[in-house]
């Protein structure tokens, strides 16, 4: 797996041993290529579900000023922080290894960019976006990314966010949300 555009374009990325789906280069080339512009340069950055940093440090490749990682597992942290130091962003980004809740609940928003890929196997995908959309993590101008398995389906609305596009890409669904422009 590599970064696939910007400063650290061609550089290779680590992924954790055991079971991981990291985001497939088509499916993050497909999330920045629909967020350009929604997104600014030098916004914040929070990659929930981290695995191995993939799409944070995709963002900040491509001009994000600073991602917060949260990632459960502490060999996945280990993994990310490798990632961010042999990619030269080790001192834009922070690793957090903390659950996704907790993040959302202690972490100081808000952030331009919110990147979700749970494991397919979550469930609580909706109520996790409910209780994100709730936080201080998010004001008017927030996007929020969600990668997860077809086989679950989103809402179209959560709180006053709204789906603003969503694709597949075989197993792999994105939905992307920001909030309603009245």
């Amino acid at each position: 797996m590599r970064v696939i555009a910007g400063d650290a374009k061609g550089k290779r990325l680590k992924t954790p041993k055991g079971y991981i789906r990291p985001t497939t280069e088509l499916v993050r080339g497909a999330i920045f290529s629909i967020i350009q512009s929604l997104v600014g340069q030098e916004c914040r950055v929070l990659d929930l579900f981290a695995g191995s940093g993939a799409l944070g440090i995709e963002a900040l490749s491509r001009g994000a000023g600073w991602v917060d990682f949260v990632e459960n597992n502490p060999r996945h942290c280990a993994v990310i922080k490798s990632n961010l130091a042999s990619t030269g962003f080790l001192s834009r980004g922070k690793v957090h290894c903390i659950s996704a809740e907790k993040a959302i609940a202690v972490l100081d928003g808000p952030y331009g960019l919110i990147t979700l890929d749970p494991p397919y196997e979550q469930n609580s995908i909706a109520r996790l976006l409910a209780s994100l959309v709730d936080s201080q993590q998010v004001d008017s101008n927030s996007v929020i990314v969600v990668e997860y398995s077809c086989h679950h389906s989103l809402p179209s609305e959560i709180g006053e966010f709204g789906l603003y596009k969503d694709k597949q890409y075989g197993d792999t669904c994105i939905s992307i949300y920001r909030q309603e422009v009245n």
